[in-house]
């Protein structure tokens, strides 16, 4: 089947709360809920921008290559996970769209040094499976606090008007330490807190996103930031178009992953 041509109708914004890496192979109830987000876009996008948790360097930068590379930035899986790729075309055309949209930030064009790690390519398989919608990343900086990363969602939310599906990666809960194989798809009481009070915001007034950082159970949901940052990202969106956000998937891995995902009206 030949697939339609990318479009530039509004697309909504979107948050993954991506788990594992084997996500990527599974079949399973956060991933097809991903592939229900890829058919249910009111048209295909002409590009995505993504913001994954695992390109958290000292810097704010956009992949501008017309052929990205599959990282595979994890050890200890099957062989079939190192091997797999996707091949989706880059778009270098959108690193200047990026720089434009957030100016006066200063967005650097990555032109061979990074590519598409798993937060995003885990994910996509399942989006878009035939990888026919060329991807940019753009990275999370380590730098900056919160409020800037708040700031640059605002500012990217007028590439959604042009076609462009901004997709964030991480999970809104994300404490390694603290898994617990055990528990399945449990959640512990801080993770269900957390978590809770997070989709009461985003569902309601992404603009005070920002106080999740002030959380009692913050410190245990998020020891490290960068699989939070990017959430803050589609709040940013959803507040600069006087939107809300809806909770697609809602669910734990381990006690203290969580797999909710959130989606805009496009």
């Amino acid at each position: 089947m030949t697939a339609s041509p990318p479009s530039t109708a509004r697309q909504p914004a979107v948050f993954i709360g991506h788990g594992v890496p084997l996500n990527a192979l599974e079949e399973n109830e956060w991933t097809r809920q991903w592939a229900a987000l890829g058919a249910s876009l009111p048209e295909r996008p002409r590009a995505v921008l993504a913001v994954s948790a695992h390109w958290y360097i000292g810097a704010t930068a956009v992949t501008a290559m017309s052929a990205p590379r599959t990282i595979h930035d994890f050890y200890g899986f099957p062989r079939e996970l190192n091997e797999f790729e996707y091949p989706a075309a880059g778009a270098p055309e959108l690193a200047a769209e990026v720089a434009e949209a957030v100016k006066p930030t200063w967005v650097g064009a990555d032109q061979d040094s990074w590519g598409l790690d798993h937060g995003t390519w885990s994910v996509l398989t399942h989006v878009f499976p035939d990888a026919d919608v060329p991807v940019a990343q753009l990275s999370v900086d380590a730098s900056k606090p919160a409020g800037y990363h708040f700031d640059l969602g605002t500012r990217l939310a007028a590439l959604r008007d042009s076609g462009v599906l901004v997709l964030a990666s991480g999970n809104v809960v994300h404490n390694l330490a603290a898994v617990d194989p055990s528990l399945g798809d449990a959640g512990t009481d801080w993770a269900h807190r957390f978590d809770d009070h997070a989709r009461e915001l985003l569902t309601t007034r992404p603009e005070d996103a920002l106080a999740l950082t002030e959380h009692p159970d913050a410190r245990l949901a998020v020891p490290t930031a960068d699989h939070f940052l990017p959430l803050l990202y589609t709040a940013g969106m959803a507040a600069g178009s006087g939107e809300t956000l809806d909770a697609f998937t809602r669910g734990y891995a381990w006690g203290s992953v969580s797999m909710t995902s959130y989606r805009s009206a496009a």
